[in-house]
């Protein structure tokens, strides 16, 4: 069984791949990033194009044999809808039942999430949570698995890139270099 876990990742960042290895190790699952194409719910458009989202994922997940990027949202039509992507992995994957990974921010929309009761026959939605942090309850969700709290963000990063100042150990090192190399999140 493999876990699903998605969203901007605009950058990816520690915290992102700390909650990825407690929930892969918790469920006893390999884990693939989900970078999603367009998020309905977020107000901003994203910095970095879909492919340097991705490609920032690769580079952070390299040498992890729990963790992998799923690129299908990529090519699919805007917004990115999960259910959606749930169906074309189904598609592409019959028989492959997955674990759909939600934070509990992901998890207090979900009654406003497109077509969202489809969503059980599709894949098990379990919610990460942080120690302490509300949890909203849906029909969907299936099990709760505590992570470890960071504080950090992708807003705090860009915030920073933005400012000038370091990123060092926000990040991994591979995507440090690659903000650098192409500019990204300086305005």
């Amino acid at each position: 069984m493999e876990a699903l876990f998605g969203g901007s990742f605009d950058p990816v960042h520690v915290g992102h791949l700390v909650v990825a290895e407690a929930a892969g190790e918790a469920l006893g699952v390999t884990l693939r990033f989900l970078p999603a194409r367009e998020q309905p719910f977020k107000r901003a458009a994203h910095v970095a194009t879909p492919d340097q989202r991705a490609r920032m994922l690769e580079l952070a997940v390299a040498g992890n044999p729990r963790l992998g990027v799923e690129r299908i949202e990529l090519g699919l039509a805007a917004p990115s809808y999960t259910v959606r992507t749930l169906r074309a992995l189904a598609e592409r994957e019959p028989g492959n039942r997955f674990t759909l990974l939600l934070g509990t921010d992901a998890a207090r929309d979900l009654g406003a999430w497109h077509d969202v009761d489809a969503l059980p026959d599709l894949a098990d939605v379990v919610v990460f949570a942080r120690p302490g942090a509300p949890l909203t309850r849906h029909p969907a969700i299936r099990r709760v698995v505590e992570v470890p709290a960071l504080d950090v963000s992708a807003t705090m990063i860009r915030e920073r890139v933005r400012q000038g100042r370091s990123i060092r150990y926000l990040v991994p090192e591979a995507v440090r270099e690659y903000i650098a190399a192409y500019g990204l999140y300086r305005e």
